[in-house]
């Protein structure tokens, strides 16, 4: 069989249908294996860097193995952001490089005298050893015999443990060579491959979590991405009906639970919810699952994250524990399989109290009023379309303000998923992923963008009008880079270099039309939920330039400096914070 044929056909056993990517010279013989195999499809993209993204959103829309492909030297350095978004995010996808010959690969070839020469062939670039940093696995196959062992060991390393995105890099003269892969070594027969041990017995922590559990009075459970992951949603959602416990989730967590649980209070961190920064700082229990408390999460002052609390993390990556937040008790094991245990074991929670101060903050700090009750227009603008979308949708926010606006002010409805960019934070992600999660999924996509970040994968909605995609694209425009912008307003004497000044934007509504695209441009309120409802009731293709002329429109709340999670920006009275505090509030505390 042809090398390139068994690539493929290696992907397709294990139930990857489609493969994102743009064609080269070293990639060819692949995209011509992809496009020859019945089972597979390929999707030619016009940027690699969207062909990334389009396989990351393939695979968290539909939990198999995402994969892209680009040809060597640009087509695999424009790969570099994707691999990393996917890495910091735990996703799973196979990047499949080509290369140049062996023969005229530094790798391979025989360099007279081992000189230290810069580059041998046409685009050769060292892909490997740039991507090895951020990936889970990144090889050169510089020989044929070991593409099936490569390959094997690469998908398992990819969902093995805490998963992520693994490179192979194919010269072009391998790819075209015939052999009977058959008889060829294989990395489950090898010393190098290890099953995945039995987890150890837990039951006695899973016991004291329980114990803990019904011991609680302010019990708070933090969903992170990592819960996602392990595919623990149905699990999650059993534990919370049988204990009602008030849950908040980070950015990567905001799907897993609905807005039609009553105890859902919101997103935590530095532009959180401030009902849900009240909830987790007054809490006494704190149960973290897969969620690995960064500074975004807990704020800079580190030792007052849920400080009158005993704080439980359930991990699968032993290295995130500890780090910053000292934790009392640490299961290292799936999510899902934790949930599970812990829902045989007897809860009996007796929280009355609690679940009526978590509601009355959540009642009392809206997400769409300031502190003086006038109405946010961003915040507003996110829950029409939340309002009007359909269960099942499938929401990319792009990076910026409106993420944050997204993360605040979108409630989930059944059967929806909402997909952020996490740990890399990549601007220009959202079109890229829309794609991919569409047709993985067959769902209807909803984006939500910024003027910025829009414009760095503008050109794949090529894709949209050629695949009539069922892709709606929203765009918070308020023509500059909002939140670089709202720091050098504090920081640096409003120089808005960058993100207002030698910054423009052009017209979207134009530009959407010149790709055939259903477009509009709106500004005034009224006009604005009109246009919402009506594109969100149909499935065309549709793009909907939303004018934010006012440049007060910031993300509030905020936490600020070394302040604690509950002591946001704008500040509470003094008065009215010690009222809403359980707990001492910090400065009584010292």
């Amino acid at each position: 069989m042809k090398a390139s044929d068994y690539v493929i056909e290696f992907l397709v056993k294990h139930k990857i249908d489609k493969v994102f990517g743009y064609v080269g010279g070293n990639n060819a013989h692949i995209m011509d294996s992809i496009d020859n195999h019945k089972e597979m499809e390929m999707v030619n993209c016009i940027h690699e860097q969207g062909a990334g993204f389009a396989a990351e959103g393939y695979a968290r829309a539909t939990g198999k193995i995402g994969a892209a492909t680009a040809t060597s030297g640009p087509g695999a350095t424009n790969l570099v952001t994707p691999i990393a978004s996917c890495f910091y995010d735990s996703t799973p996808v196979i990047f499949i490089t080509g290369q140049v010959n062996t023969y005229e690969c530094q790798k391979t070839a025989d360099c007279e005298n081992n000189a230290p020469v810069r580059q041998i062939g046409f685009q050769e670039t060292d892909i490997v050893n740039i991507a090895r940093p951020i990936t889970k696995y990144a090889v050169l196959i510089d020989n044929i015999h070991e593409l099936k062992y490569e390959l094997e060991k690469a998908l398992y390393l990819a969902v093995e443990g805490r998963k992520g995105p693994v490179l192979i890099d194919i010269p072009i003269d391998i790819q075209y060579m015939d052999i009977d892969f058959e008889g060829e070594k294989s990395f489950y027969d090898s010393e190098d491959y290890k099953a995945s041990p039995l987890e150890k017995e837990i039951d006695t922590e899973i016991e004291t979590v329980a114990e803990l559990i019904n011991h609680s009075m302010r019990p708070v459970i933090l969903v992170g991405g990592g819960t996602r992951i392990s595919g623990a949603e149905s699990e999650l959602n059993t534990l919370l009906t049988k204990t009602n416990i008030p849950v908040v989730c980070t950015l990567l967590g905001k799907d897993l639970v609905k807005e039609s649980y009553p105890y859902n209070i919101g997103f935590i961190g530095a532009y959180g919810n401030r009902c849900a920064s009240l909830t987790l700082a007054n809490s006494d229990l704190l149960l973290i699952l897969g969620a690995r408390l960064d500074a975004r999460q807990t704020g800079r002052q580190a030792t007052s994250f849920a400080r009158a609390a005993k704080i439980v993390q359930v991990d699968i990556d032993k290295h995130e524990v500890n780090r910053k937040i000292k934790v009392d008790c640490f299961l290292n094991m799936d999510i899902k399989s934790f949930i599970d245990k812990l829902n045989s074991k007897d809860l009996n929670t007796q929280i009355d109290f609690w679940q009526d101060k978590v509601l009355s903050y959540k009642k009392t700090y809206s997400s769409l009023y300031t502190l003086d009750q006038k109405e946010k227009m961003p915040n507003k603008i996110i829950s029409f379309i939340s309002q009007y979308a359909r269960a099942g949708d499938i929401i990319c926010a792009d990076v910026g303000l409106n993420q944050m606006w997204t993360a605040q002010s979108f409630d989930v409805k059944e059967g929806q998923r909402i997909l952020f960019s996490g740990g890399l934070g990549s601007m220009g992600c959202a079109l890229p992923t829309a794609i991919g999660a569409t047709l993985g999924s067959g769902k209807r996509a909803i984006i939500i963008a910024g003027d910025g970040g829009f414009q760095m994968n503008i050109q794949e909605l090529e894709i949209l009008k050629r695949r009539n995609l069922a892709i709606k694209i929203f765009i918070m425009n308020n023509a500059f880079l909002g939140m670089v912008r709202q720091m050098q307003s504090e920081f640096l004497n409003e120089n808005f270099i960058g993100t207002q000044y030698d910054y423009s934007v052009p017209q979207f509504k134009n530009i959407g039309q010149a790709y055939g695209i259903k477009s509009h441009v709106v500004a005034e309120m009224n006009e604005i939920e009109a246009i919402i409802k009506s594109s969100l009731q149909n499935d065309e293709c549709e793009l909907v330039d939303i004018q934010l002329s006012d440049a007060k429109h910031l993300v509030e709340p905020r936490l600020a400096g070394n302040r604690p999670m509950e002591d946001m920006v704008p500040f509470l009275s003094r008065e009215e914070l010690k009222m809403q505090m359980v707990i001492k509030p910090l400065d009584e505390d010292e």
